[in-house]
């Protein structure tokens, strides 16, 4: 099961606006008619119900949207690109690399863009005016966003089994559904988390049996972080207990280990409900399963169930079936409840939750040296890009729009006068601020 994925996403780039003239018979002075370009097409993740890992995009690592086309004369413009749709399944959380946004995919049909198309430069047509008839620039199209994603899944799954590696979690999941881990009798942990559907009279519940956790898990140690992040969405929580440990260990020791790692990683997951299966009933007496199970409802009290399971002989399986349709809330609502009202961006997952940062300035003026200045940022970029600064009418607008948007009255803030040496966007500039 592949669980992370790394993917660099570049949306389309936006096309150039059309610089024409109408020229036509018996239309004299027809005027400028040049289109506006197209816009670039999108990437957006879309949540699909029919995947279960992030394996379809780790078989490629660049992604990019289709470019929009060209304006062209005759006022006609330019198609928009297609939208890149990459999909995704429920519970994958992704990291946009470029601003630290972050979007929380959990339901089928969710959609969220992660890189935009670039806007489309505008034609001549469009600066035509009474003052100024027959405009002989045009706009380019500008790039669109391009990032890394780390995208990483969490399972929605209704159960969590947790314990130690060897505890019997793959062979309860294996007689519970219709799931086939990996089985052995020695001590191993399972290298992917594995999901599998119990159907009980009235309902459907998800269990993933999450691979087993060491000493230090949640500070990294063994696999640590990638499998607690998948128990961090169950409901209930199902702490598998050897009986009889191979390695002669106390199962008491045991449990805390495993209790504790949890409650490192996230607090969260100390306020779960818990179901405690006593498993590999069949390699002890009866009498020593009957006395584990008081000793450990006496030391957990009534609100956790303790029940003893055979896999072979599968003894207690079900009673663990009908426990944990009971005590699994039939919606996020009562869940939310019965983890000791939880708050509810907590406990009940919102159906698309987005974690965007503040935006930057559009610009930073700064002096850098004796009558030298730097103009920076990325909206100031952007403004400069779109133009042809080797055509007088377009180096004109600009600086019109430049003066419009207060980068000229920065300037004269700082210190800056005519003659004064400027760079806007990495392009030197010849500015006068008193005309």
């Amino acid at each position: 099961m592949q669980d992370k994925a790394r993917i660099h996403v570049q949306a389309g780039a936006g096309g150039d606006g059309c610089l024409s003239f109408r020229r036509e018979a018996h239309v004299p002075r027809g005027g400028p008619d040049g289109g506006d370009g197209g816009r670039g097409g999108d990437v957006v993740l879309v949540c699909d119900d029919s995947l279960r890992d992030l394996e379809s995009l780790r078989r490629r690592t660049h992604f990019k949207a289709q470019r929009g086309g060209h304006g062209e004369g005759s006022l006609r413009h330019g198609a928009d690109g297609d939208t890149l749709e990459l999909s995704v399944p429920p519970g994958t959380e992704v990291l946009l690399e470029r601003d630290g946004t972050r979007h929380d995919l959990v339901r089928a049909g969710q959609r969220a863009v992660v890189a935009r198309g670039g806007p489309g430069g505008r034609g001549n047509k469009r600066f035509a005016g009474p003052t100024h008839q027959t405009p002989r620039f045009a706009e380019r199209g500008l790039a669109g966003d391009e990032t890394w994603l780390e995208l990483q899944l969490k399972l929605l799954a209704d159960v969590g089994l947790i314990g130690l590696p060897n505890a019997g979690k793959s062979s309860l999941l294996s007689r519970l559904t219709r799931a086939h881990p990996k089985v052995a009798d020695y001590p191993f942990t399972t290298l992917s988390p594995v999901l599998g559907t119990l159907q009980t009279e009235t309902r459907q519940l998800v269990l993933a049996d999450i691979p087993g956790l060491i000493e230090g898990a949640s500070s990294g140690a063994g696999l640590g972080h990638e499998f607690l992040a998948h128990v961090e969405r169950t409901r209930l929580l199902v702490h598998v207990l050897d009986l009889a440990p191979l390695d002669g260990s106390d199962p008491e020791i045991n449990h805390v280990t495993v209790e504790r790692e949890l409650e490192h990683h996230d607090r969260r997951l100390a306020a779960l409900p818990r179901v405690l299966a006593l498993s590999k009933a069949d390699l002890v007496d009866a009498a020593t399963a009957r006395l584990a199970r008081e000793l450990w409802r006496a030391r957990l009290g009534s609100d956790t169930p303790v029940i003893i399971t055979s896999a072979m002989t599968h003894e207690g399986l079900d009673e663990l079936a009908a426990e944990l349709a009971r005590r699994v809330p039939a919606d996020a609502a009562a869940g939310a409840a019965a983890a000791g009202d939880l708050p509810a961006d907590v406990a009940e997952l919102a159906e698309h939750r987005v974690f965007r940062p503040a935006a930057p300035r559009a610009y930073t003026v700064r002096r850098t040296g004796d009558g030298a200045f730097s103009v920076t940022g990325a909206g100031v970029a952007r403004l400069v890009a779109r133009y042809d600064l080797d055509n007088e009418e377009a180096l004109a607008h600009l600086e019109r729009r430049l003066r419009g948007i207060g980068v000229l009255r920065a300037l004269e803030a700082a210190g800056f006068v005519a003659g004064d040496e400027v760079e806007i966007a990495g392009v030197a500039f010849d500015l006068d601020p008193t005309m």
